[in-house]
């Protein structure tokens, strides 16, 4: 796939969530305990690395700014895992008004 199309907005992640995506956080578990995207399930950035190919495809990768689900996204892919980065994470989540689970919404 070509390099751009690596990562998506918030609102194509809202999109895909509502569809049945799945959403991957790979912030720390506190990190994720302070709020996180409705539904989005923790596995931190260490766990993906030891096993890509686990994931299945279609799944967006969240973390707090974009820079981990960029890379565990890139990671994901050469495992044969189709799978996108949210730009701007979990900190443009909440900027864009939508809310979390777990910790105070901001």
């Amino acid at each position: 796939m070509p390099e751009e199309s690596i990562e998506v907005t918030v609102e194509d992640l809202a999109t895909a969530r509502d569809a049945g995506a799945e959403v991957l956080d790979v912030r720390s578990p506190e990190e994720y305990a302070q709020g996180h995207v409705p539904g989005a399930r923790n596995v931190p950035l260490e766990q993906l690395l030891r096993t890509p190919g686990e994931f299945p495809d279609g799944v967006r990768v969240v973390c707090q700014s974009g820079g981990r689900s960029l890379r565990a996204a890139r990671a994901l892919r050469e495992a044969g895992v189709d799978a996108v980065s949210v730009s701007g994470g979990t900190a443009a989540w909440i900027e864009s008004g939508r809310d979390t689970e777990g910790g105070a919404a901001r």
